[in-house]
């Protein structure tokens, strides 16, 4: 009876011991990322868009969509621009969710105290609430690299988003977060 119980004691502690590593590692490898590049596929309502990204701490982000519209989005950490050949729109940082997902440090210090959840054998999500806008992150178990996110955008429309090919660290040209004219 004593080896049943030490055995499923020692099960238990090497589970949790699995589970804390897993969360150390991804807080570790995201604190020392300074930015990053990445493929992006985003969903919102159905409506798939594609490109590439690059996202710099704190606050900055460039993407280019693969549309004949030539979309990009930009953010200089105050302020994001959608732009288009069309269209050209033009919001305050703080009032979107994006804010949010850009704060590293604010990342760091939920992921810190909250329990992940297991999505399967490659995954794990971190889910919080602030400012009333629900931030669901995902992580790759073997990587520990960020590959994705789920929030509902400034229009209640529910937003995924998945990064491939990340690239940490890169030398970036600082005007790449330059906001663009409205032409």
């Amino acid at each position: 009876m004593i080896k049943k119980i030490f055995l499923i004691t020692s099960l238990i502690l090497f589970i949790n011991n699995a589970s804390a590593s897993i969360k150390n590692n991804i807080i570790n490898k995201f604190n020392d990322i300074e930015n990053i590049s990445f493929k992006f596929e985003q969903n919102i309502n159905g409506k798939i868009e594609k490109g590439d990204c690059t996202i710099e701490y704190p606050k900055k982000i460039f993407c280019k969509y693969d549309l004949a519209n030539n979309k990009i989005l930009v953010s200089n950490g105050k302020s994001l621009v959608i732009k288009t050949i069309n269209s050209y729109y033009l919001y305050p940082l703080e009032k979107t969710p994006l804010s949010l997902i850009l704060d590293k440090e604010l990342l760091l210090k939920k992921i810190k105290y909250l329990d992940e959840r297991d999505i399967n054998e490659n995954f794990v999500n971190f889910s919080f609430k602030e400012n009333d806008n629900e931030i669901n992150l995902f992580f790759d178990k073997k990587t520990f690299n960020l590959i994705g996110w789920q929030t509902i955008d400034i229009y209640q429309n529910i937003s995924i988003t998945y990064l491939s090919s990340i690239r940490r660290n890169q030398k970036l040209e600082k005007k790449l977060f330059q906001l663009p004219e409205n032409d």
